[in-house]
């Protein structure tokens, strides 16, 4: 049974700090002062008689106790808030999804994804997508705030307890601008390659593990000229205004490739490629609208196949 003195406010706060990893920022979030919700916390750990955050150099972090509540309140409050929304549904027939969304995905398989569930959706029916690397993504979808995440993500270890479901497999590309010094190379040496700038993932992301991983099986060090993001476009409009390397997902390219305006290098990043895939929270009961966008990219999954 839960503790009669555990209140709404009390999780919606612990949950709050823990996204912001600040009391400052959270109380802010919240519209309450500093001293309310640090009063707030104290009373959510006299009821449990444990200590959820510990202060540290950047914030404050989770304490073990911290994050074994995390791990249920928010699917909890996410719960409830569903419950509420469908009541809601009930008389509206809408829907809505919240869904991460890796770089990936977001040139072709997403897109089209949600423009088919779309349309064969009766009702009102949207999606609100957030982008960003996947431990972000994935943190979000452990405490609720998103309902999946699509997209390249098997290395991430925030994966580790929730359930992921393999789509196809995607390889990342060696991408140039038309005209580029080595587009017609066929015989490419790696350290030819260093001479270049470089579009590269950041550090830390699943991407950005498989590009430092070639460098280090050809023995080169990552090229200090280069640009490190996520964001399309801006890789895209880098490379077409000069001689850089971008290392992009085959998706990502695929439609400038066909058009001519990027080549792919003769040089292989991967074989194979990563799985790109469905990610969800197992502790969170799916709706029906989610459920059918699952069965939507299932779909669009076995066109790539």
């Amino acid at each position: 049974m839960l503790n009669a003195r555990i209140k709404l406010r009390h999780l919606q706060a612990f949950l709050e700090v823990a996204r912001q990893r600040s009391f400052g920022r959270a109380a802010e979030r919240l519209a309450i002062t500093q001293p309310g919700i640090s009063k707030t916390i104290r009373e959510l750990e006299e009821a449990l008689d444990a200590s959820l955050f510990e202060r540290t150099p950047k914030g404050v972090a989770l304490t073990q106790a911290g994050l074994t509540l995390l791990r249920h309140a928010g699917p909890a409050i996410r719960a409830l808030e569903e419950g509420v929304a469908a009541i809601g549904e009930g008389r509206t027939t809408a829907s809505w999804l919240k869904v991460g969304a890796l770089s990936t995905v977001e040139s072709r398989l997403l897109p089209e994804a949600i423009l088919r569930w779309q349309a064969a959706t009766v009702g009102e029916c949207g999606v609100n997508v957030v982008t960003g690397p996947s431990a972000f993504l994935l943190s979000r979808l452990r405490r609720g705030e998103l309902d999946l995440v699509v997209g390249r993500m098997t290395e991430a270890r925030e994966i580790l307890d929730l359930a992921y479901e393999h789509l196809f497999y995607e390889r990342l590309v060696l991408m140039v601008r038309r005209g580029h010094p080595l587009a017609d190379v066929t015989a490419l040496e790696p350290a030819t390659l260093v001479r270049y700038p470089w579009v590269l993932p950041p550090p830390q992301t699943t991407l950005r593990q498989q590009v430092d991983s070639f460098f280090v099986r050809h023995g080169l060090e990552v090229p200090a000229r280069r640009l490190e993001t996520l964001s399309l476009p801006l890789s895209r409009g880098y490379v077409m205004g000069s001689d850089a390397v971008w290392v992009a997902p085959e998706e990502a390219a695929r439609d400038a490739a066909a058009m001519g305006t990027l080549c792919e290098l003769s040089l292989a990043l991967e074989e194979r490629g990563g799985s790109v895939g469905l990610c969800t929270n197992a502790s969170l009961a799916p709706s029906l609208a989610l459920e059918r966008f699952c069965e939507t990219l299932r779909g669009m999954a076995a066109d790539v196949s």
